[in-house]
């Protein structure tokens, strides 16, 4: 709708005699009536003016109503058009409807009939606006360090937004690398909380033994190693946000204490005897099914009834369409600013090939490989021949060695290798899994058929070489 104070109804009819009847009709209405006799002044008035409803006589001296709903599509008004038209001339009305017009009078008609049908058109163009002021003010293309405007993502802004400043537990599920990080800070910093400490522990990545004392803290000596008391995660997120990242990591003896906190918001330090008590807003996060694992015994269903107030679930890259290269151009303009190199887009094979692959990692997967050729290319264009070999159909995920740029990828030659020593390379092999998954040490150790103990303990010796 204008903004003016009256809507405004352009009148475009040949009669002078049936303009001024028609005027006469819509009298009553609040609106601003504009008269003309020829289709090129209608038009004329509709590029400068923008009327509201059009009400468009079919038979004109100098084009057709038809030819003026034509060069309507060219203009960058969305007016409303009711077809006037004589009798015998319905078949004309029909096609004049099918090409967009919102209904058609056939004259003659009474005056109240113009009326209601002019009333009707205002009300659509007022649904119209709130519409898209709806629908402007959800697509966004970034928030709180997403970036996607596709469908899923939309709902995704939503729920964050309904959720943020509620006290409720927020459960994120998603394939790793799908933001679920990005999702918990996101959630914290959109509530009344955002002042306040986010404090984010990924379970995976921490030894059993070591969990308690790494959510709850520990007192001097409480065990070998506590040299002084620790503060954990519970205390250093009081007031905020405590975000439990691979949730469905921890053992079940865990799983026990840290129920009894979420219900009481209480607990005691590892060796301490004193209950101390925060307030924590809880969200976590895993790249499992949650129901899967408590049929399988290694969640407990009344933690997970506890911490599954609020789902999310982030869809696959792969699933979001056109975002793939929004996010990809994004990290191509960073990744260019922090390297100092010329990068500005990509070439049309390139694009191609990001928009067909499957993306196992995600968005993780998709950071590693634009930062992987912004620091090992230079150029322009980011072309396909840029592009790991396994976006190619090859085997490679990332060349460490990639060819000069005007050197086929076939003509490079490796030169003799280096021998490496024995523990260097399962150190290489280990650390190679662990990044493979992502931080998640557990699955990284059942890849290698090793316990995750094992992978803890070289990564101990390791610090003593």
């Amino acid at each position: 709708m204008n903004k003016q104070q009256n809507p405004q109804v352009l009148l475009i009819e040949d009669s002078e005699a049936l303009t001024r009847v028609y005027q006469e009709y819509l009298k009553p209405l609040s609106i601003d009536v504009t008269t003309v006799t020829e289709g090129r002044a209608g038009l004329e008035v509709i590029s400068n003016d923008n009327p509201d409803v059009i009400l468009l006589d079919l038979n004109l001296p100098d084009i057709n109503g038809l030819e003026v709903m034509s060069q309507l599509k060219d203009l960058p008004q969305d007016p409303t058009v009711i077809v006037i038209t004589a009798h015998g001339s319905v078949d004309m009305a029909v096609e004049a409807m099918r090409a967009g017009a919102f209904d058609f009078l056939q004259k003659p008609f009474e005056a109240e009939r113009l009326r209601v049908t002019v009333r009707n058109a205002l009300d659509g163009q007022n649904l119209k606006a709130l519409v898209k002021t709806y629908q402007d003010s959800f697509e966004r293309d970034s928030f709180h360090g997403f970036i996607g405007s596709a469908i899923p993502m939309q709902a995704i802004y939503r729920i964050i937004e309904s959720a943020a400043s509620s006290r409720a537990s927020v459960f994120i599920t998603g394939e790793s690398g799908s933001g679920k990080e990005v999702c918990a800070d996101a959630i914290h910093n959109e509530g009344n909380r955002h002042n306040q400490p986010f404090i984010a522990l990924n379970c995976a990545a921490i030894p059993r033994e070591l969990m308690e004392s790494e959510i709850f803290g520990h007192v001097k000596g409480a065990f070998t190693g506590a040299s002084g008391d620790r503060m954990g995660a519970a205390t250093m997120a009081h007031g905020g946000t405590l975000f439990l990242d691979e949730i469905g990591e921890m053992d079940l003896a865990m799983q026990s204490k840290l129920l009894r906190f979420i219900q009481t918001g209480t607990f005691q330090k590892v060796g301490g005897n004193k209950m101390e008590k925060v307030d924590v807003r809880f969200v976590c996060a895993t790249n499992r099914n949650p129901l899967e694992m408590v049929e399988n015994g290694i969640f407990r269903e009344d933690l997970y009834y506890r911490l599954h107030v609020i789902p999310i679930h982030l869809p696959p890259l792969r699933k979001c369409g056109d975002d793939v290269m929004l996010i990809a151009q994004k990290y191509l303009q960073d990744f260019s600013a922090e390297e100092g190199k010329g990068f500005t887009g990509f070439s049309a094979d390139a694009m191609d090939l990001f928009s067909r692959y499957h993306w196992p990692g995600n968005v993780r997967q998709l950071q590693n490989i634009i930062r992987n050729i912004v620091v090992l290319q230079d150029g322009e264009m980011i072309t396909a021949r840029m592009l790991p070999g396994l976006m190619n159909g090859g085997t490679d995920e990332i060349s460490a060695h990639p060819p000069h740029l005007d050197e086929p990828a076939s003509q490079v030659v490796m030169g003799p290798q280096q021998i490496i020593p024995l523990w260097l390379t399962e150190k290489q092999a280990i650390e190679s899994a662990i990044e493979q998954n992502y931080g998640n040490v557990p699955r990284a150790a059942a890849l290698l058929e090793v316990s995750p103990s094992t992978i803890y303990r070289k990564r101990l010796s390791w610090e003593e070489k």
